[in-house]
């Protein structure tokens, strides 16, 4: 192997280990996908611990915008696996996937919980593995708070923007979802409710059951329909 392509591997492995990110190139030729993974916590506008596994939204963000920019990248892959996070950079992460030009594709692994629904659908198709699962609650906040109207208010604004995301990106309607993020008789001790595999298919939140070859090929068509 050559300086060059030693160099070039040296690089992937020290990105995809730093931001969980990589191109998929076909030897130079057409259909480049980027690969973006959203793991563990959706981090936001704090550190969050050395032990944590974390998506860094300042990682994600400039990718996003850079993908669009590019000539040599036709399609998107988000891969997650993610416990949810920090509401403002995980509907950031949404917004910017949505307004992609390019084919997008998620695929939903062990689970995309919270936040991590907004991700999920953002994106022109969605797949999920058939032991994914998805977890749809409230809004949460940790810390102390006011006991005033407007701080409820505030919860109330925040999860309308949640819900209308959603809502606006797959086949779901407002009420349904809104009953299963208010579900009282699923999580043991929280509200909310856990979809698992085909069953978030059948609520309309994702499209299809499927793993990485499906998601790959989806992929892959969508692109050649673009170029033509």
């Amino acid at each position: 192997m050559s300086g060059k392509k030693v160099e070039e591997e040296k690089h992937r492995s020290e990105r995809i280990e730093e931001t969980g990110q990589v191109t998929l190139d076909k030897n130079g030729k057409s259909r480049n996908i980027h690969l973006i993974s959203v793991i563990g916590e959706v981090e936001g506008h704090d550190n969050l611990g050395t032990n944590s596994k974390t998506t860094k939204y300042e990682h994600i963000l400039p990718e996003l915008a850079a993908i669009e920019d590019s000539c040599e990248i036709d399609g998107v892959l988000i891969l997650l696996n993610t416990m949810g996070g920090d509401v403002e950079a995980g509907l950031a992460i949404a917004e910017m996937i949505a307004s992609l030009s390019k084919p997008t594709v998620s695929l939903v692994l062990g689970g995309s919980h919270s936040i991590g629904v907004p991700i999920a659908v953002s994106t022109d198709y969605s797949f999920i593995v058939p032991t994914g699962t998805m977890v749809i609650h409230p809004v949460r906040m940790n810390g102390m708070v006011i006991g005033v109207p407007q701080t409820f208010d505030y919860f109330r604004q925040i999860q309308n923007r949640i819900t209308g995301f959603v809502c606006s990106h797959c086949q779901i309607n407002k009420a349904r979802f809104e009953e299963l993020m208010m579900e009282t008789g699923v999580l043991t001790k929280d509200v909310g409710t856990i979809l698992v595999g085909e069953e978030a298919v059948s609520e309309g939140i994702i499209n299809e059951t499927g793993g990485i070859s499906q998601a790959m090929k989806k992929l892959h068509s969508m692109i050649s329909k673009k170029k033509k």
